[in-house]
This record gives structure tokens, C-alpha cells and sequence, in this order.
């Protein structure tokens, strides 16, 4: 999560029509709070609900209780999105020297947070699993379609994975040498993860379970404040956007190939070793 900066004249080299223009100027100091404060406005209204809603299954004991590992990977989820918005915010207010000792908390986060995840998709599934092989034969049938949507769902944590992984390392490579990148591709390594969030919001229209692709439009859905602000000051593309919109359409379409296909469930009972 290091350096998110600013330059001082343009946008590290990039000019514009608006380049110099105070409006200008208070926008690209801010946008990046924006982007970062409304990621975690879209995870609290996933999330705060269907919190409330599992912990009162979870009494009634129509739910099994949370592993310990889906609270640590809660917190670290949670711990880097605000390290995502502390380091906006140093950057907006000139506050760069702190900005970089910062960073060096988000490289610690960033791979804790794929391990919990690498932990905590196991351990969910074999939960349900085990459920339904052993189970009350009543309820097996229902636990299985659950399995076999996690089976979905696994598919969407090893490829979002990748990609948060894949544009996090391009971002933190251009922390030196192209600030602009770096701090546009620190967001959109997070915005794939913003899928969990979506997938909770219910009154949100939804392909699924048929398909991914509502949830994918939804991720482009949530970086266009900052897609639509770059293209208005350069009238084009900033060079962050041809990495991240061919390499997640690619991803895109190998998830809409592969979801909920017969193939695909075989292949996630074999990584699972069931």
C-alpha cells in the first residue's frame, strides 16, 4: 500500500484539458478518498445485514457458527480497506513522508489477507460438506445445492484472487516510478473483492445463480466515479485501465465459461478432496 501520490503539476505527467484548474486540482486530491470511503460503504451495506440476518440463524440453530477463520479474515479484510483509506486521505492532505511508513503495514495485510482466504474457503465447504454426507437425510439435499453454489463461489475466490494479487503487484512496482498508475491500480485490486459485498446486497437485480455476469457489471459499476473523472481530464484511457479492463474481461468471461458447469464441480471436489 505504499505511495499514493499526487504530482504537483498534471497528473504525473498526463495532461489534460482541466490540468491546473482548481476544480481540477481538488478532484484528483480527493477522488482516491472518494473511491476508497465508497468501497467501504458497499461493504457495510453487504455485509451489515447479512450479518444480522446469519447471527440470528445462528441462535436459532438453523446455521452453523462462524469458523474462527472467517473473523480473522473479516478484520483483515476490514484492516486494509481502511489502511486503503488512511493512505488516500495522508496523500490528499500533503501528509506524504507518514503516507509511506504507512505502506509498509498494507504489504504485511495484503498476503494475510489471500492466506485467510486460502484457509477460509476450505473450511466452509468441508463444513457443509460433511453436513450433507452425514447429516439429517431430510436436509442433505438442500445442503448439496449450498455445497455446489460454494463450488460457484470457489471458482470466483481462486480467479478474484489472482487478479487482486496480479494488479496489487503492478501497483506497488509503480510506486517509485509512475504514481499515477500506483495509485489507480491500488483500487482496482480491490474492486474485484467488492464482489462479496454485491452478492449480499438483495434488492440489487442479479443474474445469479444462472450467472456471474450481473455481479462482474457490478465491479465496473463501482469504479466509474473514478473511470469517468480520469476520461473527462484526459479525454482517453489512462494507461491503469488497459491493464485492468482486458486482463478482468478475460477473467470474466473464464469464470461465465466454467460457472456452475459439470466439469467445474468435479474440478472443485478434486481441489477440495472430496
Amino acid at each position: 500500500m505504499a505511495t499514493i501520490a499526487v504530482p504537483a503539476v498534471g497528473l504525473d505527467r498526463w495532461q489534460d484539458p482541466l490540468s491546473g484548474t482548481p476544480r481540477a486540482g481538488f478532484v484528483d486530491r480527493w477522488i482516491f478518498v472518494f473511491m476508497a470511503a465508497w468501497f467501504i460503504a458497499i461493504v457495510l451495506t453487504g455485509f451489515i445485514p447479512n450479518s444480522i440476518m446469519v447471527l440470528a440463524q445462528i441462535k436459532a440453530g438453523q446455521h452453523p457458527p462462524f469458523p474462527p477463520i472467517a473473523h480473522v479474515h473479516a478484520v483483515l479484510m476490514a484492516s486494509f480497506l481502511l489502511l486503503l483509506l488512511a493512505q488516500a486521505v495522508l496523500v490528499a492532505s500533503g501528509r506524504t513522508a507518514f503516507h509511506r511508513r504507512l505502506g509498509l503495514a498494507g504489504m504485511v495485510l495484503a498476503p494475510a489477507m489471500v492466506v485467510s482466504g486460502l484457509i477460509l474457503a476450505p473450511t466452509t465447504y468441508h463444513t457443509l460438506w460433511q453436513a450433507a454426507q452425514f447429516g439429517p437425510p431430510e436436509g442433505r439435499q438442500q445442503i448439496m445445492w449450498i455445497a455446489e453454489a460454494l463450488e460457484n463461489v470457489l471458482l470466483v475466490q481462486i480467479t478474484w484472487g489472482v487478479l487482486f494479487t496480479l494488479f496489487l503487484t503492478i501497483g506497488l512496482r509503480a510506486r517509485e516510478r509512475n504514481a499515477g498508475l500506483h495509485k489507480r491500480m491500488m483500487i482496482l485490486a480491490v474492486a474485484p473483492l467488492m464482489v462479496a459485498s454485491i452478492d449480499r446486497i438483495t434488492w440489487l437485480p442479479t443474474t445469479n445463480p444462472a450467472s456471474f455476469l450481473a455481479s462482474e457489471l457490478y465491479v465496473l459499476l463501482a469504479i466509474s466515479p473514478m473511470f469517468l473523472w480520469d476520461v473527462a481530464r484526459s479525454r482517453g484511457l489512462h494507461r491503469a485501465y488497459w491493464v485492468f479492463l482486458p486482463v478482468y474481461g478475460a477473467a470474466c468471461l473464464w469464470v461465465n465459461l466454467l460457472w456452475d458447469t459439470p466439469s467445474w464441480h468435479a474440478t472443485a471436489r478434486h481441489i477440495m478432496g472430496v
